[in-house]
């Protein structure tokens, strides 16, 4: 059994603290990533720097829930399949969930289940889920009792005809060809794209051979991040409006924008 983690929680008001990460320009360009099966890809949201084999580690997992929410934007999710081919993604879109005190969490009073093992294991552990019978969720376990965060939306990188065909399978045949921006816009939409199901769950993305993350080139600045409302948790009461999710403004892969809120901020800046 995977070691439990120490209570932490962490307190509402740090939303609004800085994020973990420093401050970058972001207009820069994105070098082509190819392999076997892929088609190219451009960013202008990021510089890309030559990537090196290295992966995230445990002090990397081990933050506050927002905190790491936060540090997540930019960095690369792995997951190398059975065939040895491997699926990258850049993060750009994610949504915090405190434990015990966040009412639209899964861990809400610190009720600890079969299903929700993972959200209460070390920070960096998977917990995956499944909604609807069908579709999968994929977060990552953070300090503090319970916390995790869901990984909301990926910007496709590497091995996208590969994630072409994982969507393409669990749509009809008659629906129109998805778009590059399309494959992973969306947390379900992800794990279809990087063939993440129920067995994922409670892996640990420190040591696993199959599924880690590596650091991204450069993490975007402060001002580039929007802070605003997560999605589809109207049953959290009071908490459905808490600023806990985050994302890279104008990244056309971001499942939901918030225009409002952007003009709000853009304003403050």
């Amino acid at each position: 059994m995977m070691p439990r983690k120490r209570k932490w929680l962490t307190p509402l008001n740090a939303v609004q603290s800085k994020p973990s990460f420093s401050p970058a320009d972001t207009s820069g360009s994105l070098t082509v990533v190819l392999d076997g099966n892929s088609s190219p890809v451009s960013s202008k949201y990021f510089t890309e720097k030559k990537r090196t084999s290295s992966r995230l580690g445990t002090d990397f997992f081990n933050q506050p829930c927002i905190n790491l929410a936060k540090s997540f934007l930019g960095q690369i999710l792995v997951h190398k399949l059975p065939d040895g081919r491997e699926l990258r993604g850049r993060i750009v879109e994610t949504e915090a969930y405190l434990g015990g005190e966040d009412a639209a969490s899964h861990s809400k009073g610190g009720k600890q289940t079969a299903r929700n093992a993972a959200m209460f294991m070390k920070p960096g552990t998977l917990y995956v889920y499944q909604i609807y019978g069908i579709y999968f969720c994929m977060n990552v376990s953070s300090q503090g009792e319970g916390a995790a965060v869901l990984l909301r939306s990926l910007e496709p990188l590497q091995g996208l005809d590969t994630m072409k065909q994982l969507r393409s399978a669990q749509r009809k045949a008659s629906a129109k060809p998805l778009k590059d921006w399309q494959l992973c816009n969306g947390p379900s939409k992800l794990c279809q794209a990087f063939s993440i199901n129920k067995s994922f769950d409670q892996k640990d993305l420190v040591r696993d051979t199959a599924v880690w993350m590596e650091p991204g080139s450069e993490a975007p600045g402060e001002e580039a991040v929007v802070t605003a409302a997560r999605i589809g948790v109207s049953y959290g009461g009071e908490w459905a409006q808490k600023p806990l999710r985050f994302y890279i403004r104008g990244n056309k892969c971001v499942s939901v924008v918030d225009k409002k809120v952007e003009s709000e901020q853009g304003a403050a800046d």
